[in-house]
């Protein structure tokens, strides 16, 4: 990887440059100052862990910025929003995080906004949604960083010996898993409710029946008339006939389902742009369709952003915005987005993705983006009410559970988080 620490030197030395003309560089003082980020961990093994990537990127910086050490930390997606929040509750919140909400610290007054740390231009090119995304009462604060949408992924071998054709309904999806399931096949569908991609699994499943966790003006609707048919159906027609593994929803984390899919044990399941890597390492044959729906191809679909914070306790706010317009110039965003198969932030380097031939796989997932829809970030409650949909979704399908009453209680968790209780 020698060739973007090369590269992006000469950026860093641009952007220091327009930074400081711009007056949002370091502008003077000899002083060393040390700038913590904690990150999440993109990587299914640990040779390519991103340590090692924020390793290098920063690296490349401290080379042109010698008064600036950057000190990384990262942990897995299990554990990287529990760690941010304890260290803020202990009062050593770190100057960055990179983590999956923001807005339960915006509402404490915690955070620098986005245009207190970064240059215009580099502010200016977050893709429009994702920007309006990272906003709380029209401000912006949280600062997108990666993003995926989702396909459902079917193993085409298995598909074919089975004499399947792709699954467009939940109908279609249920009869294919039942085929899948008759011709020998371990695990026709993979359901990952477990703490790693319980979020974004529950949110697929509820757009596709029409549902989501908050309706049409935003307020939460979790137990929604919808959402509960859909949780429904998923342990009557799924988890109930045993279409589901390799183990009961609740427990199975994303890492585990996709590894299944690439051993070639799972028929289908909901992933995004990084199982197409996995999957052709392994060489099982996938195909790509849009998520089956109610009623036909789902209507909306799940978009997914990471976020970059920056704290305002340990002040650091110039050198914190330098090093940010650094993360997020274009070739940086580009060898982050390649490395893990996530689509890139920027418009700019969108651009570059829909053209580049070596992107050209992507395309799906770039073209869903713009339409999707996103969790309800901007809601200040939103990462407590993901943490208990962390804890409790699997308890909707598990034999015996209530899918009306679970999803009851988490509507329930949300109105008091909502009213401050």
């Amino acid at each position: 990887m020698q060739r973007r620490r090369t590269g992006t030197v000469a950026v860093v030395s641009a952007l220091s440059m327009t930074a400081v003309l711009g007056g949002c560089g370091i502008t003077g003082g000899s002083d060393e100052v040390t700038l913590e980020l904690v990150a999440a961990d993109y990587g299914d093994t640990k040779a390519n862990s991103s340590q090692n990537y924020w390793n290098e990127l920063a690296e490349a910086y401290e080379a042109d910025h010698p008064d600036v050490h950057i000190d990384v930390t990262v942990y897995s997606w299990n554990d990287v929003d529990r760690k941010v929040r304890e260290m803020v509750e202990a009062g050593e919140a770190p100057d960055m995080a990179q983590i999956g909400a923001y807005s339960d610290y915006a509402a404490k007054d915690l955070l620098y906004r986005a245009d207190d740390v970064l240059s215009i231009p580099v502010q200016a090119d977050f893709v429009s949604q994702l920007a309006a995304a990272g906003q709380v009462n029209g401000v912006q604060y949280g600062m997108p960083f990666a993003a995926s949408t989702r396909v459902l992924f079917y193993n085409k071998t298995l598909f074919a010996e089975a004499g399947l054709t792709p699954p467009k309904s939940w109908d279609d999806l249920a009869e294919a898993a039942e085929a899948l399931k008759a011709e020998g096949v371990k695990y026709p569908y993979a359901l990952p409710l477990g703490p790693e991609e319980a979020p974004a699994e529950t949110m697929q499943w509820m757009l596709s029946g029409g549902g989501g966790y908050t309706d049409t003006v935003g307020t939460y609707a979790i137990d929604s008339p919808q959402n509960v048919g859909t949780f429904t159906w998923l342990k009557d027609e799924l988890v109930g006939k045993d279409l589901t593994g390799p183990v009961a929803p609740g427990k199975l984390n994303r890492a585990d389902a996709f590894a299944a899919f690439a051993n070639g044990d799972v028929g289908m399941l909901n992933g995004h742009p990084s199982l197409m890597k996995i999957a052709s390492k392994k060489g099982v044959k996938y195909g790509m369709v849009p998520t089956p729906g109610i009623d036909g191809e789902s209507q909306n679909t799940l978009g997914v952003t990471d976020w970059m914070t920056a704290f305002r306790k340990n002040g650091h706010q110039e050198q914190i915005g330098d090093f940010l317009d650094f993360v997020y110039s274009d070739e940086n965003v580009l060898d982050f987005s390649r490395e893990y198969d996530l689509l890139p932030v920027t418009s700019s380097a969108s651009e570059v993705m829909s053209t580049a031939p070596e992107d050209k796989d992507l395309g799906p997932f770039l073209d869903e983006l713009l339409s999707s829809e996103l969790y309800p970030v901007g809601k200040s409650t939103w990462a407590s009410v993901s943490a208990e949909v962390k804890k409790r979704i699997g308890q909707a399908v598990a034999p015996g559970g209530s899918p009306s009453g679970l999803l009851g209680e988490l509507q329930a968790t949300a109105v008091r988080a909502e009213s401050g209780e």
